[in-house]
């Protein structure tokens, strides 16, 4: 009976430190970079299924190594916010060290799965995309200027440019285009949570928008991000890659979340907040599925 329960609990803890470490990767921020990646090969000309898994696991694992140092290395802050003092590292799940070594790791498993697989171009994106978020963000802009995720988001919209360099070798224009639409996206969207949760960044000491400027401001640059993404939205039919289905789902959903932005600056609603940011996903989602449908359509 003893040994019984010995094995249970060691399993439960095993469950629990794997969860921890899984965690630290923030897989729900993983799966939609990983959608955009996949969009990207499929609109450059799919690649063999071999390339394909490699990018994405390359891509999950470069992705997971930049949240698991974000996460070493804003533990001091985390354990202060509401919203993340009970990831791995405030909770004490995971201790400093074993975390800094798992997401050197990832990154260095990264780099070599792309470089071996896919091509160097690859490898060499996905590792800026970690130095950059890391290094640019999470050490510098975050703590520094109420800018910090207009600069940092471009981290974000890096894995189309990895996955259009696993597919052509190269950075074409369509992709740069995809580029742009993340990179207008991330701070309507972000901007959006942290109305949500600027009690939260006060009590952190980080300069988000609506600290520094408050929320009248942060409402008023969401919807000017807005207008700056649909418009944005639309360079893929400009420049010929993508055609009318994708530039019907462009405006009729960019033009949704612009409604909803213009909601929320005239409302003041916190739950308006929510709502924008959780529509923002689907939105994202919904237009690199678009361009996906379009390509294959045509």
């Amino acid at each position: 009976m003893q040994r019984a329960e010995v094995t249970g609990t060691s399993s439960t803890s095993w469950r629990k430190s794997l969860g921890a470490y899984i965690g630290l990767m923030k897989p729900h921020v993983t799966v939609l970079l990983l959608g955009t990646t996949l969009a990207a090969m499929a609109v450059a000309g799919m690649p063999s299924l071999p390339v394909v898994l490699a990018t994405l696991l390359g891509g999950a694992l470069a992705a997971g190594s930049a949240n698991a140092l974000n996460c070493y290395w804003d533990r001091d802050i985390d354990q202060v916010m509401s919203r993340t003092r009970s990831r791995a590292l405030p909770s004490h799940t995971v201790g400093e060290k074993p975390a800094l070594l798992f997401g050197l790791g990832l990154g260095v498993a990264s780099f070599l799965l792309l470089s071996l697989v896919v091509n160097l171009l690859a490898a060499l994106l996905a590792l800026s995309a970690i130095l950059f978020y890391v290094g640019i963000y999470t050490m510098w802009l975050k703590r520094t200027t109420p800018q910090n995720i207009v600069i940092g988001g471009a981290a974000g919209a890096v894995p189309v440019l990895v996955g259009w360099a696993a597919s052509t070798g190269r950075v074409g224009l369509p992709a740069l285009c995809m580029f742009m639409i993340i990179f207008l996206w991330t701070p309507p969207h972000f901007w959006a949570l942290s109305l949500v949760l600027r009690k939260d960044y006060e009590r952190a000491g980080v300069p988000m928008l609506p600290v520094v400027r408050g929320d009248a401001e942060t409402r008023k640059q969401i919807v000017i991000y807005m207008v700056l993404l649909l418009l944005g939205s639309l360079t893929l039919v400009a420049i010929g890659t993508l055609g009318w289905f994708y530039l019907a789902v462009a405006l009729l959903s960019g033009g949704a979340l612009l409604y909803y932005a213009i909601r929320l600056m005239r409302s003041r609603s916190l739950a308006d907040a929510r709502a924008f940011f959780w529509f923002s996903n689907y939105y994202l989602a919904l237009l690199f599925a678009a361009m996906v449908i379009d390509h294959l359509w045509h």
